[in-house]
């Protein structure tokens, strides 16, 4: 690790992009000023430890997760070039019968769409 030392309004600078300014000093608190590009995050370490955790949570979904991820988000009306109306998103005739085999682990499949088993 390098140590360096500054005072109040003097810079350390991190390559050619990245600047770090002593803002203020008050009691054991320093106020640090930082300049980067916006394509470098820059974060707390806690905040970052925290993203860090979360993000590897996202990672890991369930069955369950799945399926209630399906029933939450439903596609909208598409709109038709030129047209100011939303018109029904529709399946072309050959693609509907790869859709309706298609079967996701924990969703219940749509009622009527073929592939529904119900029990007596």
């Amino acid at each position: 690790m390098l140590v360096l030392s500054r005072q109040r309004d003097e810079t350390i600078m991190i390559g050619d992009e990245i600047e770090i300014s002593v803002v203020d000093i008050r009691g054991d608190k320093v106020r640090l000023g930082i300049t980067a590009p916006t394509r470098i995050a820059v974060h707390r370490k806690e905040v970052y430890e925290s993203i860090k955790r979360e993000n590897a949570q996202a990672s890991r979904l369930g069955a369950g997760d799945l399926g209630s991820l399906a029933q939450t988000v439903r596609p909208g009306p598409s709109k038709r070039a030129g047209s100011g109306s939303p018109s029904p998103i529709t399946t072309p005739p050959a693609r509907r019968g790869l859709l309706a085999a298609t079967t996701v682990p924990g969703v219940p499949p749509e009622a009527g769409d073929g592939n529904s088993k119900e029990t007596a």
